[in-house]
């Protein structure tokens, strides 16, 4: 579990490169030690009143958590293709929810997921979605909804994960501004 200093650190972080980028001033170098030299996978979210606002991440733990969090948050804000840019009038309106990623784990059945515990990666051919643990919470999934949900992420069918696809689990530790 991360302490709650780097918690607020990484938080901080987002929200700095996220108001320097709506503000189009120079993004802050994230000082690499601690907290922030640590290679892990990691998703950045953006609410506004509740709603979903821009989520983007990087699943691999390849690369200093400072850095995969500056970039994440920046293209959430930005690039999230669901969405418009954020303004900057919604700055002071958006909340930001963080989620870091733990090693993805090779499945077999459905039987592998706990709800509330596991976020899914479905892979076939060049395929590839992901979902967060929070998603089948929020939307009271079951494992086959959440795993046919995944799928459907991943531009799959729905059934893909009965037929052939590839499933990984994998934990996240998510906190967030409020």
């Amino acid at each position: 579990m991360t302490p709650d200093e780097d918690r607020r650190a990484l938080l901080r972080l987002a929200r700095d490169a996220i108001t320097a980028h709506v503000n189009r001033q120079p993004i802050p170098e994230p000082d690499l030690a601690g907290v922030l030299a640590q290679h892990s996978g990691a998703f950045v979210s953006l609410h506004r009143h509740g709603d979903l606002r821009g989520c983007i991440g990087h699943v691999e733990a390849d690369e200093p958590l400072g850095l995969v969090i500056t970039r994440c948050a920046i293209a959430a804000c930005s690039t999230d293709p669901r969405f418009p840019a954020v303004t900057v009038s919604e700055l002071p309106e958006l909340d930001l929810e963080l989620s870091l990623l733990g090693p993805l784990e090779p499945m077999t059945s459905a039987d592998e997921i706990e709800i509330g515990t596991h976020g899914l990666v479905v892979q076939q051919g060049w395929h590839r979605g992901l979902l967060l643990r929070q998603v089948a919470t929020e939307w009271s999934w079951d494992r086959e909804a959440f795993l046919s949900h995944t799928c459907h992420k991943a531009g799959l069918p729905m059934d893909a994960w009965k037929k052939g696809a590839k499933i990984w689990r994998f934990e996240a530790e998510v906190f967030g501004e409020r």
